[in-house]
Parts: structure tokens; C-alpha cells; sequence
């Protein structure tokens, strides 16, 4: 599990530069014909500075979606499919189980956000930086929201996950959250709807972890095509932060790791400075002594 990130000082986690970087790019898609095959062409067209996978789940379409996506043809697209529909987390989690990245990024079906925002995300791992990077979406910049309503709603429920953990996000239910795959895993999310995007940032916050912000562009769709977010979702957002901030249940497993592995690669690294500083040793004996390495 070398590379695994390691909390820094301020809460955020950190990425040891220089390593290999693989991102697994999730994609739940459920009845999503009218997009889904650009969204993919789209996806898979970016340039990356590592190399990538997209993972497709289809939830149990019935609207052609699972056709269209039988005829992709790169082997980088991987795609599996629900019997019937078990919601977007199901599908975000089905996905997560199959991938084999050292990092994950949900991205809808649906095209509300830009293709080209995910090199972007990948910028601050990259450079060592950070290892935990959300898309923030901004208002009046780059953003286009077809309801008024839901996006104060988002803003009213970020404003409660910050003062429940302390926080200081700008989009709590951004689809673009970019990890590590061992992370979000070790979260153990159980939410099976659109609520896990709300658990996912919960449980990220509660154990002390602050995501990396990057503005990125969004194009949101109206419910006339096919959004599928209400107010419904909105009072179990708050119902979720509440759950989770309260709950006893943490994943303290996820900070054991993490520190774990900082002082294992601190280890690693402090063997290597002495083998090296060894190597110089010998050579200037040998160079004393007149012998030729």
C-alpha cells in the first residue's frame, strides 16, 4: 500500500511526489441514452498526465443505455451492469469495488460538468500537493442552474456540513471528488441513493480530512431532461450530516493507515538517504585510496 496519502498539518491529506498516479473514473449511469455515449467518447478524449480508466455502471436502464454502451470499443472503458435499478450509490459502490486505480473520481452520465475539469483535478496530486481534490462549482462563474432553488439548497446544506465539522467547503454535493480508491473505500459509506454523495463529504470531514478545492464548469439540465434531484433529497442531505456528525461510528481505521503508511515511507525514504550517503562514503575512500570503481 506504498503511496497511500498521509494527513499534513492542516487536515488536509498529502501526496508524495513523483509516484505513479492512476485514476479510475466512475460513472453510474441510469437511463441516460440521450448522453451517455458522448459522455464517454468525452471522457476518454481528454489528454491525462497518467494513465486512466473509465468504469461504467448501467443501474437497470430500460432506455437503451445498456446497448450503447455494449458497442464501446476502448480498452480503457470498462462496463457492468445492474439487473435492476439500485441507485446511483449502489452503482458509484459497484464501481469503486472494480476499479483499479490508485484513485477515483465520480462522473455523470449526464454531461452537467466538463470532461476537460478532470485533468485539472488530477493537477495537485500530480505535483505532490494533495491527495483529496473537489470540483467546486462557483456562482456566476462558469455555471449555468437551471433552478434556483436547488442551488441554494446545495449552498444552505454546505453551510450546515461546515459548521457541524468545521469546515470550510464551497460545494458539498460537487459529483467531483477525487481520492484515493483505498480511501473511499475504507470510509464504508452505506447509502445506495443520491444521499451517498452527502456521506461521502460527512465522512471525509469527520475524520479530519479537507478537501483540495479547483473551480470547474457546470452545465446543469433541467427536469424536463431528466434531472433527477428534488427537494426530497434535500431534507435527507440534512438528515445524513446530522447522522453522521452524531453517530459514534468512525473510521479511525482510515487514520491508522494513513499515519501507518507516512511512517512506513518515511522509513523507506530514510534507508534510501542512508544507502546513498554510503554509496558517496565508499567512493571517496576509493578515490582516497587510489582504486578505481
Amino acid at each position: 500500500m506504498r503511496g497511500l496519502a498521509a494527513f499534513g498539518d492542516a487536515g488536509t491529506t498529502v501526496a508524495k511526489p513523483g509516484r505513479e498516479v492512476k485514476l479510475s473514473i466512475l460513472m453510474p449511469a441510469y437511463n441516460e441514452a440521450r448522453t451517455v455515449a458522448r459522455a464517454v467518447e468525452a471522457v476518454l478524449a481528454q489528454e491525462y498526465p497518467c494513465e486512466v480508466e473509465l468504469v461504467v455502471v448501467d443501474d437497470g436502464s430500460s432506455d437503451g443505455t445498456g446497448a450503447i454502451l455494449a458497442a464501446a470499443d476502448d480498452p480503457r472503458c470498462h462496463v457492468h451492469r445492474h439487473p435492476t435499478n439500485l441507485g446511483k450509490g449502489a452503482a458509484l459502490q459497484t464501481a469503486a469495488a472494480v476499479a483499479t486505480g490508485t484513485h477515483m473520481v465520480p462522473f455523470d452520465a449526464d454531461l452537467e460538468y466538463a470532461p476537460a475539469d478532470l485533468p485539472r483535478l488530477l493537477e495537485p496530486v500530480i505535483r505532490g500537493r494533495c491527495d483529496v481534490v473537489y470540483g467546486a462549482r462557483l456562482f456566476g462563474a462558469n455555471t449555468v442552474y437551471q433552478s434556483y432553488r436547488l442551488a441554494v439548497g446545495n449552498k444552505l446544506l454546505t453551510f450546515v456540513a461546515n459548521i457541524l465539522f468545521d469546515s470550510y467547503l464551497s460545494d458539498l454535493h460537487t459529483c467531483l471528488k477525487l481520492m484515493p480508491l483505498d480511501l473511499f473505500r475504507m470510509l464504508d459509506v452505506r447509502e445506495d441513493g443520491f444521499g451517498l454523495d452527502t456521506e461521502i463529504t460527512a465522512r471525509i470531514l469527520k475524520n479530519g480530512i479537507r478537501p483540495f478545492e479547483v473551480p470547474v464548469s457546470y452545465h446543469s439540465r433541467s427536469y424536463e431532461h431528466g434531472k433527477k434531484i428534488t427537494w426530497r433529497h434535500g431534507l435527507e442531505g440534512l438528515t445524513g450530516l446530522a447522522r453522521v456528525r452524531l453517530s459514534r461510528r468512525r473510521a479511525p481505521l482510515v487514520a491508522e493507515v494513513v499515519h501507518a503508511q507516512l511512517h512506513a515511507d518515511e522509513v523507506y525514504d530514510a534507508f534510501e538517504a542512508l544507502e546513498a550517503d554510503f554509496r558517496r562514503q565508499a567512493e571517496e575512500v576509493a578515490a582516497a585510496a587510489g582504486v578505481e570503481r
